[in-house]
């Protein structure tokens, strides 16, 4: 924001009483400052001429007769301006005028001229209003500075505004972008951990959905995009989308993978951008899941022993070298009552005094935690993995978590 004003003596701008019409230093105007006229009263422009010189802004001043005319001058919100409404102005108002003005250049001061009694201006009021023919040259010269100020806040608090309304839209829209991890089947329990390592962002390069078909199997996904920036969670988000759209169609969990391969190629930011995924099927009867792996981390597998780590079968990542990918399915048995937990690499990638955490310190904090219940082992993961990686506990890469798991299996 462009400083409207010279600074006072000890670099202050403070607003003395209204009442103190002293000349001091503090009121001077900067030199550069325009001075606009909208009058149609040649005796009016003359005073205020008058109340500008022998001030060099007397210069800088022009004049219009018209509100027509000053819609052709270049508002610049960098060059500080003031505009001085007067009298005859093709009938309309001295307050329509100046709402005009300020529409057209909302960075301006605005001050009226009026032939009743000065009226003392309390901070916020708009616009000022100024006796022309009552006043001094420092009172005139004061009321302009005055208006310049609470000009120069207004902009200051209208673009403060605007910029908390977009960061709330922004905010509702990534909000309705994040998927529901939630299934109504009650057989069936999900917890879940998802946290962009973008400041002030709900989105992030990772993505994971659950959808269950009508025969109560549930499809899962979780992927990692390269990179870390808004473009990268917007590719995320269109992952995502295509995947759910691939399984509600119906779709091969292998289809899917190809699929999501075309739209990566297609939508990524830059030619390297490539995605890990990992496609998990677990099927009503819960004796087992089915994982497709293209490059993605290995998952835990939690039952009444313990915690393990599997490590699914290798093939590509997404985009890596794309229509090359050779990907295959793997089962894996459970028991009753056994879960799983997915994760992207922002969970053990991060790093700590000794070193990189890596699987190994993953493993050690999932034995550590294995008696808690889903959302609490989720949680103490997550911290756990977080408090020694960075000084602050935040993460450094985007992290997802996902435990999954059926408590009540269907029939067969």
């Amino acid at each position: 924001m462009i400083d409207l004003f010279e600074p006072s003596d000890d670099g202050s701008l403070h607003e003395d009483s209204r009442r103190d019409v002293t000349p001091r230093k503090e009121y001077a105007l900067r030199h550069d400052l325009t001075v606009l006229l909208l009058s149609g009263d040649e005796r009016e422009a003359s005073e205020v001429r008058r109340l500008l010189a022998p001030h060099p802004l007397t210069q800088r001043l022009s004049r219009q007769h018209g509100l027509s005319e000053s819609q052709q001058l270049p508002f610049v919100p960098s060059t500080p301006v003031c505009v001085i409404v007067g009298r005859a102005l093709g009938g309309r108002s001295a307050l329509d005028i100046a709402a005009r003005v300020r529409h057209r250049a909302p960075h301006a001061a605005v001050v009226l001229l009026s032939g009743a009694p000065v009226r003392a201006a309390r901070a916020g009021d708009f616009p000022a209003q100024v006796d022309h023919r009552r006043t001094t040259p420092d009172e005139f010269r004061r009321e302009i500075w005055l208006a310049l100020r609470r000009a120069q806040r207004d902009t200051r608090l209208a673009t403060v505004r605007a910029n908390v309304a977009i960061a709330q839209d922004n905010a509702s829209l990534e909000r309705g972008l994040l998927p529901d991890l939630a299934l109504d089947d009650e057989g069936f329990t999900s917890a879940s951990y998802y946290a962009p390592s973008r400041s002030h962002a709900l989105l992030g390069g990772d993505f994971c959905d659950i959808v269950q078909s009508e025969d109560r199997t549930v499809h899962v996904v979780m992927g990692d995009v390269s990179g870390h920036g808004a473009a990268e969670a917007a590719l995320a988000v269109h992952l995502r989308l295509a995947w759910r759209t691939a399984v509600l169609c119906g779709r091969p969990a292998m289809e899917r993978l190809r699929l999501l391969e075309r739209v990566l190629v297609d939508q990524r930011p830059h030619e390297d951008t490539y995605a890990t995924v990992v496609s998990v099927i677990f099927p009503p009867h819960g004796r087992s899941v089915r994982v497709i792996s293209a490059g993605h981390p290995g998952m835990l597998h939690r039952h009444a022993g313990g915690v393990r780590l599997v490590e699914h079968r290798p093939g590509l990542a997404l985009g890596l070298f794309p229509g090359r990918g050779q990907w295959t399915e793997s089962e894996h048995a459970l028991a009753d009552q056994d879960s799983v937990v997915l994760f992207t690499d922002g969970l053990y990638e991060g790093r700590t005094p000794c070193g990189r955490l890596g699987e190994e310190g993953l493993m050690r904090l999932a034995a550590r935690h294995a008696h808690l219940p889903a959302q609490r082992f989720v949680d103490a993961l997550v911290r756990g993995a977080s408090a020694s990686a960075t000084p602050d506990g935040r993460p450094t890469d985007d992290v997802t978590v996902l435990h999954l798991g059926w408590t009540r299996h269907g029939p067969g």
